[in-house]
């Protein structure tokens, strides 16, 4: 099997936004033929009964999922598998096809194990991503939708780039998220707030059936997370995702002036807001964690803090194709070593 650090200075001589492409023509190869990538799948994706748990009506074989951005398109559900992820978020989608911001809008910070992105959502839109889903689902490990609204549509109105997203992907994926908290769109930050949350999830309840999530950015203060979370659980979201990339450009030694980070720099940042949430929410709702996720050992963390489920974005450009492998086997092991049967005994366990 090739070792990844081998070949990733080269990978790496390539533009982030480039390299990206590369990966993404390799994960879609599945798409055309399964069976040379079978060996690479059955060693990758860890199915162990400790490991699986029911949530939104599904069953997912292990807790580590793909995070929002990767996989913007629904191009590579199935090389994303091959990964040894559990699940997958596709997106952020839009209602109509947009280019995002101009280039280079993709940066890495090498020593920090950081990526700074200020891609813009870029996406091939509704339409097109929704052939793609019709093709695809149900797929064998669950898929989430996370949805945004174009550039060009004023804030005041937003909540429709929202409604008409639902209405088009209703039943074909196992959870929505709303996605306010990127900071590469103008003005979608501002959305976080009462007023449009309790707007925004009256009106997507009555549209669908699938559970609605709600993701929030890691730069508010606790306070106002946890105040935001509870009134998003209160008008019917069914489960929070914490956190988004984060605009402190302090985490980093040379940083860009546009995009937010991910990766290790946002761990502690991830973290902490999430712990205040959980605080408050575990055993109301279903919480997810992301957000500088590069071990078993902060996986398992969170998980104790009460995450369900974790997801995982930049620390697989610098850990590679083995890290979701790597850190389902760590799961295991811990979750052996403290004498659970099942991830469901481990969830919240900090809490309890």
């Amino acid at each position: 099997m090739l070792d990844y650090n081998l070949f990733k200075p080269y990978l790496f001589k390539f533009q982030p936004e480039n390299a990206h492409h590369i990966a993404e023509f390799v994960l879609r190869l599945p798409n055309i033929s399964q069976l040379p990538f079978n060996s690479f799948l059955e060693s990758h994706f860890i199915n162990d009964p400790i490991l699986n748990q029911e949530l939104f009506g599904r069953t997912f074989l292990n807790p580590v999922g793909l995070g929002a951005g990767f996989d913007k398109n629904a191009t590579m559900i199935r090389g994303i598998q091959t990964l040894g992820f559990g699940y997958t978020e596709i997106g952020t989608v839009t209602p109509k096809p947009q280019e995002g911001n101009p280039k280079p809008r993709m940066f890495r910070h090498v020593e920090e194990q950081t990526i700074q992105n200020a891609m813009g959502f870029n996406n091939d839109g509704a339409f097109k991503v929704v052939q793609r889903l019709k093709e695809r689902y149900p797929f064998s490990t669950p898929i989430g939708i996370n949805i945004g609204k174009n550039k060009i549509t004023p804030e005041s109105e937003a909540i429709n780039d929202y409604t008409h997203l639902i209405k088009a992907f209703d039943g074909l994926g196992d959870y929505f998220v709303i996605n306010i908290s990127s900071p590469n769109t103008p003005g979608l930050r501002d959305l976080q707030n009462e007023a449009f949350i309790s707007e925004l999830f009256n009106e997507a309840k009555a549209l669908t059936d699938m559970p609605i999530l709600l993701k929030i950015a890691p730069d508010m203060s606790e306070e106002d997370a946890v105040a935001l979370t509870k009134l998003a659980v209160e008008k019917g979201a069914d489960g929070i995702i914490a956190t988004n990339t984060t605009i402190d450009y302090s985490l980093v030694k040379n940083p860009k002036d546009i995009g937010g980070l991910s990766g290790a720099v946002l761990k502690e940042k991830s973290f902490k807001i999430f712990e205040a949430i959980a605080k408050e929410l575990y055993g109301k709702t279903t919480l997810i964690s992301v957000g500088g996720i590069d071990s078993a050992e902060e996986a398992y963390k969170r998980i104790k803090a009460g995450a369900s489920l974790v997801q995982v974005y930049s620390a697989m450009i610098f850990g590679g194709p083995d890290l979701i492998m790597n850190i389902n086997k760590g799961l295991l092991e811990l979750l052996k070593a403290d004498g659970y049967s099942n991830i469901t005994e481990a969830i919240g366990a900090d809490r309890k």
